[in-house]
């Protein structure tokens, strides 16, 4: 998993940076998060993602644990071979941004997605991301039970909603944060950080 990450992260294309700058993610947010792109010689089993934006999971360490791959083609992803993010067959759900969960006081944010909770990193919160409401385990919630307070920043959409109320569902400390136009990362991208540290402000 190490030669894979170093790998991809060595091809990370023009292309590829300029659709992370477009999401907030500049170069340091991407080599801190070890982000790349998976080239013409994939690693066995991630052969389809060829082309893909690989983002690592890493431990608390800075190791990878796995890669999950978003896809960087402007088409309909539900009418292709693949979705718009991608997991290698079998690899079980897991936490993105673990060593947050070491690293914060009493405070942690959980977004709905890997890139966001990059830039709520960037902006200076202690984050963690998950795929989506459906793969919310309750392991999660054993890791998140200590923390007094659990921001969660769902997508202003329907499947946000289901994952904003499962996340709190699940933890007494957790509050959603109302987000009514656009996500974390599109806010950042047209706004900049200021309304999501207003928003922040306004529900304490």
């Amino acid at each position: 998993m190490e030669e894979a990450t170093a790998t991809y992260q060595a091809a990370l294309t023009p292309g590829a940076a300029r659709y992370l700058l477009d999401r907030g993610i500049g170069r340091e947010e991407a080599v801190t998060h070890r982000l790349g792109v998976v080239g013409e010689h994939p690693f066995p089993g991630h052969e389809r993602f060829r082309g893909m934006l690989a983002i690592p999971y890493l431990d608390r360490l800075g190791k990878p644990l796995t890669i999950r791959f978003r896809c960087l083609e402007d088409h309909d992803h539900r009418a292709g071979f693949h979705g718009k993010y991608n997991t290698v067959k079998d690899d079980p759900p897991r936490m993105y941004g673990v060593a947050d969960v070491h690293q914060a006081g009493d405070t942690i944010d959980v977004t709905e997605g890997e890139l966001d909770r990059i830039v709520l990193k960037k902006i200076g919160l202690h984050a963690v991301g998950l795929p989506g409401a459906s793969l919310w385990q309750p392991r999660h919630r054993r890791m998140l039970a200590g923390f007094n307070r659990v921001r969660v920043w769902g997508d202003p959409d329907d499947a946000g909603s289901e994952f904003t109320a499962r996340v709190c569902r699940a933890l007494r400390s957790a509050k959603g944060m109302r987000l009514r136009t656009w996500d974390v990362s599109d806010t950042y991208k047209h706004e900049g950080p200021q309304p999501l540290l207003d928003l922040i402000k306004e529900t304490e």
